[in-house]
């Protein structure tokens, strides 16, 4: 006997450069169902993005060759993921860093290290809307 919580069709991109990182919102999203895309960076992101189509996406800021405020700025110019939620990840928890964010079109600003319930709430928040295909 299978359950289905309704979250199998939702894909959700978590780009950071922490492994620890990562692997946490893959288990507290995987738990409820999702399917989760993991990206090192905004290249390996930018890279993924195109073949998977994700419905809601969680991007670190401070990141190598390619900063999150990049990789969002990017994600928002293309014409078809300018809809698509972009979440920034940081350690800092300050006033430029959110209206920074803000300004590169991102919907919401998450502080790390994040709960399951704080990540599954956002994620409730960006995909309660959402058809998935």
């Amino acid at each position: 006997m299978s359950t289905t919580t309704g979250n199998e069709n939702l894909r959700i991109m978590v780009i950071d450069d922490s492994s620890t990182i990562r692997r946490s919102a893959e288990i507290f999203l995987g738990q409820v169902g999702y399917k989760v895309v993991l990206a090192e960076d905004g290249f390996d992101a930018l890279a993924k993005i195109n073949d998977t189509h994700p419905h809601l996406i969680f991007c670190d800021i401070l990141m190598p060759r390619l900063d999150g405020y990049q990789t969002c700025a990017l994600i928002k110019k293309s014409a078809k993921f300018r809809d698509t939620p972009v979440i920034m990840l940081s350690s800092k928890d300050g006033l430029f860093d959110r209206a920074r964010g803000a300004m590169v079109g991102s919907e919401e600003y998450l502080t790390k290290p994040f709960t399951k319930d704080s990540l599954l709430k956002t994620v409730r928040k960006y995909t309660s809307t959402v058809v998935a295909n």
